[in-house]
């Protein structure tokens, strides 16, 4: 009884977010609301007995990808008012697929058909003595190992292209040059002065510390002066 009162409250939570998510107007408040969605959702997976999911599904979308979208909506300076102009022109075709995939679900759903060995299943979906989490690990570390290390491999050639394909040259930044840091000389570098006891560095003409700014009234006076005409010196 609590465990289909808690599968309740928790399906409710989860629909109404992922309404949130597309309704909100704020981008922000849509990746928060996404986050509430994956939190949800990882709880009715500890309700069917998937612990293993449920932890990856907090750990992986909600520690990484939900964040990450979360900060790179909050750093973009996107003009979301503009980007909102053209959607009442597309909302016949948004209303069209929305309602297609809507049927597709309905004759998904009405068309299902359980094995008559399913409620065996439900009632005990891992062996006996064997947790979620073991059985799962057993299945892609022994038995897919290699479908799963290509799978790795295939995810870290789509980061490095990503990375090499965002990555340019900008003119603006200063970098470091080693070779000719090294190749420089003494010549080119130091300069010795000779200055005499009580003079200071005014002979040289380095000034430290700088001279205060003037201020704008005497910035004013000195600019009128300079404008001035030679009978009114």
């Amino acid at each position: 009884m609590i465990a289909a009162i808690a599968f309740y409250i928790f399906a409710a939570v989860l629909i109404g977010s992922a309404v949130a998510v597309v309704s909100s107007r704020n981008p922000v408040h849509s990746v928060l609301f996404l986050i509430l969605a994956f939190f949800n959702a990882a709880a009715l997976f500890l309700l069917a007995g998937a612990e293993f999911l449920a932890m990856t599904l907090v750990i992986v979308y909600v520690g990484a990808v939900a964040v990450l979208f979360l900060f790179v909506v909050m750093m973009l300076d996107v003009n979301f008012d503009q980007l909102r102009e053209g959607v009442q022109k597309y909302a016949p075709v948004g209303a069209a697929i929305g309602a297609l995939l809507f049927l597709e679900l309905i004759l998904t759903v009405g068309g299902w058909t359980y094995a008559p060995a399913m409620g065996l299943h439900l009632s005990s979906p891992t062996p006996a003595g064997v947790s979620n989490a073991a059985a799962l690990g057993r299945l892609i570390y022994t038995d897919y190992v290699f479908l799963f290390q290509a799978a790795g491999l295939i995810l870290l050639v789509a980061m490095i292209g990503a990375i090499v394909l965002t990555h340019r040259e900008r003119g603006a930044s200063k970098r470091q040059d080693i070779a000719a840091q090294q190749a420089r000389s003494v010549a080119t570098t130091l300069q010795v002065m000779t200055i005499g006891l009580g003079v200071g560095t005014a002979q040289t003409g380095i000034i430290r510390p700088l001279p205060p700014l003037p201020s704008p009234a005497e910035q004013e006076a000195e600019h009128a002066h300079a404008h001035a005409s030679p009978g009114e010196h």
